[in-house]
């Protein structure tokens, strides 16, 4: 049994002010971003300043989705009792689910302002994303967040105010495959060009299947607990269509033209 690294959820503290350690990963996946960006900015026509702008998209698309995705998907009663609580972002959380469509519908604006086709733009950004997954997944265990069910493998944990037994440390196996496994695969596959929507596909499909096989392990919500069968979860049931989509995508292609080119 391992001993939890008890780590204080503020980095830093002056006076009133308090920065978190989950705001900063924040940071560190945004600035990731920006630079992969502009590595590969001209892959598909863009400039650095291109990649500025679409990473303010992206910010806006990720904070607005993923709040209003944790207040639909995980707090609907809550929310029904107190609207309020939407804008309450230090009470509550962020849901991936509701961050992707945020994204999605922020990287179809920009698509449009800069006259390129979606899934060519998708294709571009889906490799500069998991580096923020990897990142928020350690601020969720410092933040005491998202801890495992029991286990008895050597590499369990008490989590605080969680009781004495060993649990998974669930968030950081998402930081691992999420994180730093997903962005190996989509980075190395996507250096040579690929057919259009090849490589947004396989990120729908390789975070569901990632993500779908933790919630085995990770504790569902206290609130929800399982929604069928005593196991199945709400990320299970989110995942799902990100697996089906993912598949379609990548079967639809097979027949579409490559739009990248190594500059």
């Amino acid at each position: 049994m391992l001993t939890y690294p008890n780590i204080d959820p503020v980095a830093i503290q002056i006076g009133p002010l308090a920065v978190h350690w989950y705001g900063l990963m924040y940071v560190v996946g945004f600035l990731a971003a920006w630079w992969l960006g502009r590595r590969r900015a001209a892959r598909i026509g863009l400039t650095g300043e291109d990649i500025g702008d679409l990473l303010f998209y992206g910010a806006i698309g990720v904070v607005a989705g993923g709040r209003l995705g944790y207040v639909l998907f995980y707090g609907l009663d809550r929310l029904l009792d107190n609207p309020l609580w939407l804008f309450q972002v230090w009470d509550g959380g962020m849901s991936f689910h509701g961050g992707l469509i945020g994204v999605l519908l922020a990287a179809w604006l920009f698509a449009r302002k800069h006259r390129l086709a979606f899934f060519q733009l998708t294709d571009f950004v889906a490799p500069l994303v998991p580096i923020g997954l990897g990142a928020g997944r350690i601020g969720n265990f410092i933040n005491h967040e998202l801890p495992g069910r029991v286990t008895e493998l050597p590499w369990g944990m008490p989590f605080p105010s969680m009781g004495p037994e060993p649990r998974h440390p669930s968030s950081l196996y998402e930081a691992l495959l999420e994180g730093a496994l997903l962005f190996a695969i989509l980075w190395f596959v996507s250096a040579t060009p690929r057919s259009r929507g090849m490589i947004s596909g396989l990120f729908l499909l390789l975070y569901g299947v990632f993500r779908f096989s933790v919630e085995f392990v990770r504790l569902p919500d206290a609130h929800i607990g399982f929604i069928a069968f005593g196991w199945v979860t709400m990320g299970m049931l989110l995942t799902l269509p990100m697996i089906a989509a993912g598949l379609a995508l990548i079967a639809w292609s097979c027949g579409q033209p490559v739009d990248a080119k190594i500059p």
